[in-house]
């Protein structure tokens, strides 16, 4: 499993924006030297809180911080784009960036942004359907294309640049509550971001996503790969300790919880104190504020539930100062990405190798007196 983080943002309204959005900027440099795989930036359009209007902007800007890191649309609302115009600029994207951008799209802010535009958002879904062909037509198509819907045309339509990735860069589709996203990703063998499936049985309901995917790619001849399959999971803060997590989060919980108050999470209350808070949404299982142990614990769950996923997201959080979100990241970085890995299993199993050897043969024993340090042989026998 790979690790990435699932940059919406949230900020909250009240903090100074161009701050935050060059904290973000920051972040990714800080997850690229932690070693993180991907970083995702979404799009947004009226909330308050979620204000990158253009995850490819973004990612021009990420992409020279940075060599190594995969950035993402997260995603890419296609009802919002001209499907030639938002196919050329994410292979500009893709030469800008060496090769490391990724296509993640769905049918965008059905609650705000649709209505903005004077889109009906029953109209979403199909719009998303019909870009998605037309995208990657042109993406993975030398040849001029023709489409024709009732909010785009495209006549003798091609690229003039070709992506830097061979064959083509890597496209992604949301998956929320619906069939839709294991569909699409099922019948054009894409790759499947999942949002928004955790608590109340969500474990259940990604299986169900990753069946319908592999049943429809069985249906359209094509195939679909778990190393392909994004999970953004719970939201997460971790410290060294559980009162640590908690004392760090009080610095900004409490106007989030409000904002999902707002937005129909009834959960949680903005009335309840941050203890109250905290255990109800680590008890929902959309949550995670702890200890590192609590995160290698619900990925163990996981596993057991679903399978192999290809990428795990973090989403980010303006929960706790910018010490402590780093801090956060680093532990999980530390401490739970290598969980189960070939490296870190083979160092605990030269430990335990080491440990019975020792315990089985004397040393030479160490002895402190009056500040000196004295060695004792011992005979070994």
């Amino acid at each position: 499993m790979r690790f990435g983080a699932f940059i919406t943002p949230n900020h909250r309204p009240d903090d100074n924006p161009t701050l935050a959005l060059h904290r973000d900027l920051q972040l990714v440099e800080d997850l690229e030297a932690l070693g993180y795989a991907e970083a995702w930036f979404g799009e947004h359009h009226g909330s308050g809180w979620q204000y990158i209007a253009s995850p490819e902007s973004f990612i021009a800007a990420a992409s020279q911080r940075t060599t190594r890191i995969r950035l993402a649309t997260g995603v890419a609302g296609l009802p919002f784009h001209h499907p030639l115009m938002l196919a050329d600029r994410m292979v500009l994207l893709d030469h800008l960036s060496k090769g490391r951008v990724i296509l993640g799209t769905g049918p965008g802010g059905p609650q705000v942004d649709a209505p903005m535009m004077g889109l009906n958002p029953d109209c979403l879904k199909a719009r998303h359907e019909e870009a998605l062909e037309a995208i990657l037509a042109l993406l993975n198509s030398d040849e001029p294309i023709d489409r024709e819907a009732d909010w785009f045309t495209i006549r003798k339509g091609r690229l003039q640049l070709r992506p830097y990735q061979e064959p083509s860069i890597e496209v992604v589709v949301s998956s929320l509550s619906s069939s839709t996203g294991p569909t699409l990703a099922g019948r054009f063998g894409l790759g499947m971001l999942s949002l928004g499936v955790l608590a109340n049985g969500g474990a259940q309901r990604l299986a169900e996503s990753w069946r319908i995917a592999e049943q429809k790619a069985a249906e359209s001849g094509t195939t679909v790969s778990r190393k392909g399959w994004r999970l953004a999971g719970p939201r997460m803060h971790l410290a060294h300790t559980d009162a640590e997590a908690r004392r760090d989060v009080a610095f900004g919980l409490r106007q989030f919880v409000g904002f999902m108050h707002a937005s129909g999470a009834r959960h949680v209350s903005p009335d309840d104190d941050v203890d109250t808070t905290i255990d109800r949404l680590n008890a929902s299982g959309s949550v995670i504020i702890g200890t590192p142990d609590r995160a290698v614990a619900y990925l163990d769950s996981l596993q057991d539930a679903v399978g192999e996923i290809g990428c795990y997201l973090i989403p980010t959080q303006d929960w706790a100062d910018r010490a402590a979100s780093h801090r956060s990241f680093e532990l999980f970085a530390r401490f739970v990405a290598p969980y189960g890995k070939r490296h870190t299993a083979s160092l605990k199993r030269a430990t335990d190798d080491f440990t019975a050897i020792i315990s089985k043969k004397p040393g030479p024993a160490v002895q402190l007196q009056a500040g000196k340090v004295k060695v004792d042989e011992v005979a070994t026998g």
